[in-house]
């Protein structure tokens, strides 16, 4: 009796997920927010309660991330990050400074508390990879001269999950000062060394991995993956971040193969991490949140924009193409949710699973349409403030389209072009 009720509330949660996918692609609207309230709909007081498939939900919501992370991985090479790591570490810190220090002052005003300041910091740090990498592909700037600025700033932040996952576990789970750096040393040099080993041998481990038979490639992977990243958790440092540095560690055919195998099954198991968390916020835990929640949207979706345009006049970029690297950049989602995730399994503070499910919810819907809008927005705003005596400019001869303006297909921006053209590549 236990098992049919199990299968046919799993069995629900699927079709469910299926039917709701379906909705927001005939919206083009991304689906997360969507996952987030079937789950707020079936769990801890929500309208049908679920209880038989709890456990598996659980688990699923597991295996979400560690496939998040390592199709995330996939996506880049070694010899790309450091690459990145070189020449965009400013872009890096102006973000970091600009949208985690507002998420650490509210969590404080708040009366938090110094451990779910940092998580919160985290929550309105991270942008959303996947829904980004969505939205360019639908908007058709693929080509944009701004493009490998915003991917530069999503890769940054990737990379310093693998130094901020570590410390907010240790945080999370009560360690010492020692503990935790020692902690944050082993996830350093873990990192280290699985960088110089892709760097030196990435082509060596990828002939090994290596399969013509997809069924045997798809159970070497995803087995080398769960592997790992159950090992990086049993040292405590995070398995999302293991599973993110097998993805970096494997290239060429073999990633582009694994990437087409295992990309059912991470859409799967991550909306089946949306549900979850859901699942465990009680909807009338977050009316009391939505105004703190608002404002902090608001506020960071501002400095957002502004380490956007920064970042692109850094690179070179028009005013244009400025004002569209930073509208794009607004979307948050599977990042936060996962950070967040963390501190209501911890139990550090009740009220920091709903206000972050009201944050997600309000940035993933203002997202796309940010990235649509705040150029013209800003376009209109500077024509208004333009004197009455220079309308005579506007009869001016017309100059040909400035190269940030144009998306051509003669420009080709490599590997990060390949990736946002799949949005599916960067969820």
């Amino acid at each position: 009796m236990h098992s049919a009720l199990f299968l046919i509330e799993f069995g629900a949660i699927i079709l469910g997920l299926g039917l709701l996918g379906r909705v927001a692609g005939r919206l083009k609207f991304s689906p997360i927010p969507l996952y987030l309230l079937a789950g707020l709909a079936f769990g801890t007081g929500g309208l049908l309660p679920m209880g038989a498939s709890e456990e598996f939900v659980a688990i699923g919501a597991e295996i979400g991330v560690i496939l998040l992370l390592l199709m995330l991985g996939l996506e880049y090479t070694a010899s790309d990050l450091v690459s990145n790591l070189k020449t965009q570490y400013p872009a890096g810190l102006v973000d970091f400074a600009l949208n985690a220090v507002p998420g650490a002052v509210a969590a404080l005003l708040m009366g938090w508390g110094p451990v779910a300041a940092v998580v919160l910091a985290g929550v309105t740090w991270i942008s959303s990879s996947g829904v980004i990498a969505k939205v360019m592909g639908d908007l058709g700037r693929v080509g944009n001269r701004e493009t490998p600025v915003i991917l530069s700033v999503l890769v940054l932040e990737d990379l310093a999950m693998a130094v901020y996952l570590p410390i907010i576990t240790a945080l999370l789970a009560g360690v010492s000062l020692a503990a935790g750096s020692a902690t944050l040393a082993i996830a350093l040099g873990v990192a280290g060394a699985v960088l110089f080993v892709a760097v030196r041998f990435g082509r060596h481990i990828s002939r090994f991995v290596s399969s013509d038979d997809p069924e045997k490639l798809l159970l070497v992977v995803l087995g080398l993956t769960l592997l790992v990243a159950g090992i990086a958790q049993q040292l405590q440092v995070s398995a999302a971040v293991g599973a993110f540095l097998v993805g970096i560690a494997l290239s060429g055919e073999v990633a582009e193969g694994t990437h087409a195998l295992l990309s059912p099954l991470r859409d799967l198991f991550a909306a089946v991490f949306f549900v979850f968390f859901g699942l465990h916020t009680d909807p009338a835990s977050i009316p009391p949140v939505l105004l703190p929640a608002l404002a902090l949207a608001t506020v960071t979706a501002g400095t957002k924009i502004a380490t956007g345009y920064w970042a692109a006049k850094r690179a070179g970029i028009g005013v244009k193409g400025r004002w569209r690297a930073g509208g794009t950049l607004v979307a948050r989602g599977e990042f936060s949710i996962v950070i967040a995730g963390l501190a209501v399994t911890a139990g550090i503070e009740p009220a920091m699973g709903p206000l972050a499910t009201a944050y997600v919810l309000i940035l993933v819907v203002i997202g796309p349409l940010t990235a649509r809008y705040t150029e013209p927005v800003a376009a209109w705003v500077a024509g208004r403030r333009t004197p009455q005596g220079t309308a005579t400019a506007a009869v001016a001869p017309p100059r040909p389209a400035a190269p940030e303006d144009v998306t051509g297909p003669g420009e080709d921006h490599g590997r990060q072009q390949d990736q946002a053209q799949d949005p599916a590549r960067r969820a």
